[in-house]
């Protein structure tokens, strides 16, 4: 029997100052179930029966969903196998420069983490790493940004002191929102968790804009009806910056992003994100079933992930058959698959078996964006010196800012370390089209281009003199276990992804088509955001419990058991 939810659709929460509005968090809309609260329960995620203990789970896919599948098996007492084709962390990868002060590092994927990332920040918190706030344009943190458009260049503290058109442009955005998507009724519902109103608006603008485009969105709003402000809002944005790569995605994905405050607030991890699922993988938990204290994923496998999946078929008795790199075949009674989902089209061989035809469909309609970025080691943050006039007076301004321009660099982020310390600079993150035009690049010819671009930008200032090293950059879609940044559907794909993210709930599939799961932030519906990645980790772990015939306590209900009470908008196929 499914549990009961509490009228909110959510676990009791505790009690709060009435006087202070509860925070937002990536709870809904599509599915509205506090995963935060999940995690947070003392009764923990549920068990499965002693006669299963030791049993083996495939996980496929090294990155944070796979650490937290991984993770969250093993203390129920299951046995994951981990495989990761590449290195652990996926695209939370933190590299450094060659030759340079280890401190010194740069994000190549997630870089920046809104703080209604709750079930993200559990795991954080977990394994003992600190946040700071992320340098976002005109963020209070950030001490300066330029903007620069056209050939004309605007320096601000604040929105304050930019022209009036941004002003304009920023109200025509919340106008926008609130006439064509009740932001702040949708914000209020997120925030006090109200299932029944999240459920009622979101079931409504599904079936209105599931076939809009996000600039199909902003061109219908009168608030938009200049040209120019939706060039500005596409090359500008607010919170992270232009919105323009966007503008032929669905709206819903605008819109879940915006609703829950992702898009700002931004916190990167201190050291780097890549030691989030490498310290899941080396952490012995403190509470654990049937496996010895000190027992960690990390010794679980010698220390080492078995190597790339080639294959994956159905053997007898509905078993998943894996063959990896170094030639090894090993049968599992479940797996769990957290790559993203087109290497089941390419780099590994499939049985048709695995998933019913209808999410090959899905699969292969996922459509996945690019992204490029390009960083640099600098001797330290010279962008806090002074600017100089003509005449060598003080302008009162910094040498170089945060820099959003619609020239090739899109965006620039200073990133230092302390005052006259080594620091870096992300000369330029792309997206689109945008990140395609540096493809064909090395690193050193991009490095030449963007310099040449921000010197039209500060013409008296030599970035090339500070680099005290060689640049590291990275194109998602030209990495081999990638082919992409992250899902961003386009409009009519809702159907799709409801399929995708859903999966977990096995029972409703036929017979021989059950016992491997999908997760990863490409089945959620926040693609992009490493709370995706953990929600759909969660989503997989009961239900591999529920197939090996686990339940959760009846105080803290999973996803699955919520199911029938949250379930995603369906809309007709027919």
């Amino acid at each position: 029997m499914t549990p009961t939810p509490p009228a909110s659709g959510s676990h009791p929460r505790p009690e709060r100052d009435r006087r202070e509005p509860p925070p937002i968090t990536m709870v809904g809309p599509d599915f509205p179930y506090p995963y935060d609260d999940f995690l947070a329960h003392p009764a923990g995620l549920g068990q499965i029966p002693a006669t299963e203990h030791g049993a083996e789970v495939a996980v496929i896919g090294g990155g944070l969903s796979g650490m937290v599948t991984a993770y969250e098996l093993m203390k129920m007492g299951l046995k994951p196998v981990v495989y990761e084709a590449d290195r652990i962390g996926g695209r939370l990868r933190t590299v450094g420069f060659d030759g340079c002060d280890p401190e010194l590092t740069a994000e190549m994927g997630a870089m920046r983490f809104p703080p209604s990332s709750t079930a993200l920040q559990h795991y954080i918190d977990l394994v003992g790493l600190r946040t700071r706030p992320f340098p976002n344009p005109l963020a209070p943190d950030t001490p300066s940004t330029v903007i620069d458009l056209k050939g004309t260049s605007h320096y601000a503290r604040t929105a304050d002191d930019l022209p009036q058109v941004f002003r304009d442009v920023m109200d025509a955005w919340h106008t926008c929102l609130e006439e064509g998507a009740d932001f702040s009724d949708m914000n209020r519902a997120l925030r006090e968790r109200d299932v029944p109103r999240i459920r009622e608006i979101w079931a409504r603008l599904v079936e209105k804009l599931d076939d809009q485009t996000f600039y199909g969105f902003l061109c219908s709003s009168p608030a938009f009806a200049s040209f120019r402000h939706r060039e500005i809002f596409g090359q500008v944005g607010f919170g992270t910056g232009g919105w323009d790569t966007d503008f032929p995605h669905s709206i819903l994905e605008i819109l879940r992003v915006v609703y829950t405050e992702a898009d700002d607030h931004h916190r990167s991890i201190v050291g780097g994100s890549a030691q989030l699922p490498l310290r899941l993988w080396e952490r012995a938990p403190g509470k654990i079933t049937h496996w010895p204290a000190g027992t960690s994923l990390s010794s679980l496998h010698d220390g080492a992930p078995r190597p790339a999946v080639t294959r994956l078929h159905r053997t007898a008795g509905d078993r998943i058959t894996v063959t990896d790199a170094s030639g090894a075949i090993r049968t599992y009674r479940a797996a769990v698959f957290t790559a993203q989902s087109w290497l089941l089209l390419s780099r590994i061989a499939c049985d048709d078996t695995l998933f019913p035809i209808d999410h090959w469909t899905a699969m292969e309609r996922t459509h996945y964006m690019e992204s490029s970025k390009l960083f640099v080691p600098v001797d330290r943050p010279f962008w806090l010196d002074e600017a100089v006039d003509d005449r060598g007076e003080p302008t009162g301004r910094d040498t170089m800012s945060m820099t959003l321009t619609d020239r090739m660099t899109r965006g620039t982020y200073l990133l230092d370390n302390g005052p006259d310390r080594p620091a870096v600079i992300c000369l330029s993150y792309t997206w689109c089209d945008d990140s395609l035009k540096w493809l064909p690049l090395s690193a050193e010819e991009r490095m030449e281009v963007m310099l040449n671009s921000l010197g039209e930008i500060y013409p008296k200032v030599d970035i090339r003199r500070h680099v005290i090293g060689t640049p590291v950059t990275v194109s998602w879609e030209n990495e081999p276990w990638f082919m992409g940044a992250f899902k961003a559907n386009l409009p009519g794909h809702y159907r799709y992804q409801r399929r995708l993210f859903t999966h977990f709930m096995q029972d409703r599939l036929p017979p021989g088509r059950r016992g491997i799961f999908l997760a990863g932030d490409d089945i959620s519906w926040t693609a992009g955001w490493a709370e995706g990645a953990v929600q759909t980790a969660l989503n997989a772990v009961w239900g591999v419990m529920r197939h090996f015939g686990g339940a959760t306590d009846a105080t803290n209900p999973g996803p699955g058991d919520l199911f029938d009470a949250l379930a995603p908008v369906e809309l007709p196929e027919d």
